[in-house]
């Protein structure tokens, strides 16, 4: 019996060896470096720029992730409703969790900078807004930020036709953020043609200007390919329509 169980042991202990060995020669679909600039249109008017940037790391090691999005309009968009945000977040070097979120808004009339600690140890989410006491919310499961979910779905594949959730939080509330993957179209952005897959968020756990928007709608479409790349992005809202195309990348994984 003992000889039996050390042997059932054993042979569980290899497969988790080799399923680790697997994953990790597997390629990631993004690399260290890896920077994507948009164009951005609200109907059929140009408006401005966004750029979406992986800070260099050493594959190998254990650093955290570090992502940055930058939103900006342009002169004429200005005159109307000018943007300038800044949003940063550091995710584990396996992509399991969010280590922390900040964001510089500049929106309107909005001015906002927020920043957010997800504490594993201390059980903890620490939320602080410049100008108000600091929120802690109780963290018993691990969870990805709002900008962490896009790479999360690029990192964990996810098949045509179905689903994924990713446990999500913003520092002030949880949610359940579940995303649909549909079928492959031809898509055409300033960088090129891809076959790309039309993937969909659940409108209902969604929050801000999507809120005020029953039938809104936030679509993006990430190619087929190994690298996932999300070369086109679209959302109605009660505002109008916006679209962002890709229109340079940098630091592309190899297309396998």
């Amino acid at each position: 019996m003992l000889a039996y169980r050390y042997l059932y042991i054993s042979g569980l202990l290899s497969y988790f060896v080799l399923a680790n060995l697997l994953c990790a020669n597997k390629p990631l679909p993004f690399l260290p470096g890896e920077r994507l600039e948009y164009d951005l249109h609200w109907g059929i008017f140009p408006v401005g720029y966004a750029s979406l940037e992986i800070a260099p790391r050493t594959l190998s090691s254990q650093e955290p992730w570090k992502i940055s999005f930058f939103v900006r309009t342009n002169n004429f968009a200005d005159s109307i409703y000018k943007v300038r945000t800044n949003i940063t977040c550091w995710v584990d070097s396996n992509f399991t969790k969010s280590l922390k979120y900040i964001k510089t808004q500049q929106e309107g009339r909005t001015r906002k900078h927020i920043n957010v600690d997800f504490d594993y140890l201390q059980k903890k989410i620490s939320y602080t807004e410049k100008g108000y006491p600091t929120r802690i919310l109780k963290l018993d499961k691990d969870v990805y930020d709002p900008l962490a979910i896009a790479y999360a779905f690029r990192y964990w594949p996810t098949a045509e036709g179905t689903s994924k959730v990713f446990p999500t939080s913003d520092g002030k509330k949880f949610l359940d953020v579940e995303v649909k993957v549909g079928e492959a179209e031809k898509i055409r952005v300033p960088f090129g043609s891809f076959k790309a897959n039309d993937v969909i968020p659940n409108m209902k756990t969604l929050s801000g200007v999507f809120k005020k928007s029953p039938k809104g709608i936030l679509r993006v479409w990430y190619s087929q390919d190994n690298r996932r790349i999300p070369v086109k992005i679209s959302s109605k809202v009660i505002v109008g329509s916006f679209t962002a195309k890709l229109k340079k990348a940098e630091r592309l994984q190899k297309n396998l």
